[in-house]
């Protein structure tokens, strides 16, 4: 039973990951890709592109425009360590609901596939929306407040967001409830780590895009996820 439980929340995980890659180079690679543009100078916002881009021609995809044909290799590497991280990364979150599962199971709760589409928006909200409200996902070249301090509101925000949404869903009467929505509220009445003054390369406009396709592919491939894993390693009703 447990090794089917691991392995199925293992397999689902990977397969949603798999998913989410195809996602993100539909939807969010190339706006990574502009963003670097503007990290590395080549593109100035409210500015005009620097002279070795305007007067590149042949030889600027040869050399600094490594986002085309001179790159493939690099391409390939970046994009295959894309797929692997993000499978592996979904993997561990297959586990985490598969735990969810098995602890839900302890109490007579049997999750069937709907309930596992449920529980995958949930997991979505506490580990990306949750956060996403403090600290927005991040472009390159953004800068962002200490990294230690946004590691711990990050990990505070996760762990109340998910005790207080299963306080809502499995709470009986209305003290649970209270208490889950207070639990979810608490992170951001506390406050995320922020900057003192604001400052990027890219443009707000991109920045807000990729935020928005961010999330949105993480929503569908979370809701996967949740199929998957209850399909795969839900515990069923009287196994050992």
């Amino acid at each position: 039973m447990l090794m089917r439980m691991l392995a199925g929340g293992l397999i689902a995980g990977f397969a949603a990951g798999l998913f989410a890659t195809v996602l993100h180079f539909a939807f969010v690679q190339e706006i990574i890709l502009h963003a670097e543009l503007y990290e590395s100078g080549e593109l100035v916002h409210f500015g005009e592109p620097m002279d070795h881009s305007a007067s590149a021609g042949h030889d600027d995809h040869g050399g600094h425009g490594d986002h085309g044909n001179g790159a493939d290799g690099s391409a390939f590497g970046r994009n295959a360590l894309t797929v692997l991280f993000t499978g592996l990364i979904y993997a561990g979150y297959g586990l985490v609901l598969v735990a969810g599962y098995q602890v839900a199971g302890l109490f007579g709760r049997t999750i069937t596939l709907q309930e596992g589409v449920l529980w995958g928006i949930a997991g979505f909200a506490a580990f990306q929306l949750a956060p996403a409200m403090g600290m927005a996902p991040e472009l390159p070249g953004a800068i962002g407040a200490d990294i230690t301090l946004r590691q711990y509101w990050w990990l505070g925000t996760v762990v109340a967001t998910a005790g207080g949404l299963a306080m809502i869903g499995y709470g009986r009467g209305v003290l649970p409830v209270l208490a889950g929505a207070t639990l979810v509220a608490l992170p951001h009445a506390i406050g995320a780590p922020v900057l003192v003054a604001y400052v990027g390369y890219a443009p707000p406009e991109l920045a807000a895009e990729f935020s928005a396709r961010v999330l949105g592919v993480a929503l569908a491939v979370w809701a996967v996820l949740g199929w998957l894993t209850a399909k795969l390693a839900a515990p069923t009703p009287g196994a050992a």
